[in-house]
């Protein structure tokens, strides 16, 4: 079961790593998808906490590089 919790949440992090449409609004939207999916995924282990730090910033960092990347800043 945790194998396939994690791929499908991984997945809906995928998914809704671009909504927004300023590099603030991906960066935000993104880091807080990916803080909730870290977090469920950290529960599985016994350890939310640190999932939900790992899950933002790993986020954040997607939601500005996708931003970058729609703004032909990242080839």
């Amino acid at each position: 079961m945790t194998k396939t919790a994690t791929i499908f949440f991984a997945a809906v992090a995928l998914l809704l790593v671009g909504c927004g449409t300023t590099t603030g609004e991906r960066a935000g939207s993104s880091a807080l998808f990916g803080a909730a999916t870290g977090a469920a995924i950290g529960s599985l282990s016994a350890n939310a906490g640190r999932g939900a730090l790992i899950g933002a910033g790993a986020g954040a960092l997607g939601g500005y590089l996708f931003d970058q990347h729609e703004k032909g800043n990242i080839d």
